[in-house]
């Protein structure tokens, strides 16, 4: 059974879509921390500031990227809290709070991640800045 192509500007329309999703993920985590906005948007806000349904939203990026949508939430988030706790000393607490989490999420988020809670994190990163120097 042959399959017939799909047609180039759909295949453009798609790759639009998931531009504009990676970008407005960015703007909104952008602006998470710059104090503009206090909750954490969901894969529906975004799609609603794309004017297309969330469930479009979502095969439509599975689809162009082979992720799910939450990945790149996910994946950006860690590197915002793995630099936070590389580069600053505000507490772990502080850093789930800038992230919209509670701390004991935070944590847990952190650690299916990482494989280690946030507090270790920033003991092995400064272990290893210590060995470093020597």
């Amino acid at each position: 059974m042959a399959t017939t192509p799909v047609p180039k500007k759909i295949l453009a329309r798609q790759h639009e879509i998931t531009a504009d999703f990676l970008k407005a993920l960015d703007r909104h985590l952008d602006d998470l921390l710059q104090h503009k906005v206090l909750d954490m948007m969901e894969i529906r806000d975004f799609a609603g500031q794309l004017h297309i349904h969330p469930t479009h939203l979502s095969n439509t990026i599975k689809l162009t990227t082979g992720r799910a949508p939450c990945d790149f939430f996910e994946e950006r988030i860690m590197k915002i809290a793995k630099d936070m706790l590389r580069s600053s000393n505000i507490s772990v607490a502080e850093i789930a709070a800038e992230l919209t989490f509670d701390p004991s999420n935070f944590t847990k988020f952190f650690k299916r991640f990482e494989g280690v809670t946030p507090k270790q994190y920033r003991e092995q990163v400064l272990i290893k800045q210590y060995e470093q120097v020597d």
